[in-house]
This record gives structure tokens, C-alpha cells and sequence, in this order.
């Protein structure tokens, strides 16, 4: 898919050490999927359940073959168009939630701004933030804590826990 930009293998590992005493059974949502490499990698690692959020319909298509090899079609489904529409439509309650869009295009704060509804993200649970290292920090809700952040060349990935 043209312009599509998969999070890189330091920043995934990095990610899942971090997130290892919490992903068993744990129900994510992969928003701005492209590649579906966060979720993919969430569900090979003993995630629950991951929703795939993309507006391309090539990216959706090549996750949804990804998921029939690793034989976790039950426990995902794929979701092709804008994040925000989803998450205004969709009602369910995640555990951890991946935010990797393309650099560049002011999607983070909306986004942030979408989740910070009661109910969206599960109390002691994670959002991941990954964008350009030379963006500012985002505008999370008051009761998201940082809890850990890294930068890998140009990327800066942050992930923050919801307070109960």
C-alpha cells in the first residue's frame, strides 16, 4: 500500500516488553492498522482479541490473509475506514489501544480527544502513540499517565495508562 509506514521492529519490541505483564487475554484495537503489525504481533503474544481499523481496503484485505494463516480469524476482526468513525460508531471497550498513523496529518489529538469517553479504554489499561519524533507531544485526557517513552530515530513512541 503506498505510503504505508510499519512500526518498526525495535519500536514493536520495545512496545511488548513493556506491555508483557498485560496483553494475555487482553482486547486491543489496532487503530491505523496499515500493515496490522502491532495487532497481529499483540494476538501472537497472547492478546484476546484485536479489532483492525484501516481506510484502505488492500491493507484490510492482506490483515484479514495475515489472520487466516495464524488461524485467528475468530479472534479479530478487520474494520476498513477512518478511525475516527469507527470509534464514533463502535461502542466496545479495549484494553489496549495502538495509535500509529501516518505522520504528518494532525490525527493524534482527535483521536486521544475520541478516547477519553468513559468506557472506551478499560480502566488500567494501555494507549499506545507512536508519530514523528519532531511533533509535539499530544493532548491526552487528564487521567492518562505516561508511562514509559522512548524515541528511535524519527519516531517517538509514548504509552500511557488509563487511571481508574
Amino acid at each position: 500500500v503506498p505510503g504505508l509506514r510499519a512500526s518498526g521492529d525495535r519500536c514493536r519490541e520495545t512496545l511488548f516488553n513493556w506491555l508483557a505483564p498485560s496483553i494475555r487475554g487482553a482486547r486491543c484495537l489496532d487503530l491505523f492498522a496499515g500493515s496490522g503489525a502491532l495487532g497481529l504481533e499483540a494476538l501472537s503474544r497472547g492478546a484476546g482479541y484485536c479489532d483492525f481499523v484501516d481506510t484502505s481496503a488492500a491493507a484490510i484485505r492482506q490483515i484479514g490473509l495475515h489472520l487466516q494463516t495464524l488461524q485467528a480469524g475468530d479472534r479479530a476482526c478487520c474494520h476498513q475506514g477512518p478511525a475516527l468513525t469507527f470509534l464514533q460508531e463502535y461502542r466496545a471497550v479495549h484494553d489496549i489501544v495502538f495509535i500509529a498513523p501516518p505522520f504528518g496529518k494532525n490525527l493524534v489529538d482527535p483521536i486521544c480527544e475520541r478516547l477519553a469517553g468513559r468506557g472506551r479504554v478499560s480502566a488500567g489499561g494501555f494507549i499506545y502513540i507512536e508519530m514523528a519524533a519532531h511533533d509535539r507531544t499530544p493532548t491526552v485526557p487528564a487521567n492518562w499517565r505516561l508511562h514509559r517513552e522512548r524515541t528511535a530515530g524519527e519516531v517517538a513512541y509514548r504509552l500511557f495508562e488509563v487511571e481508574g
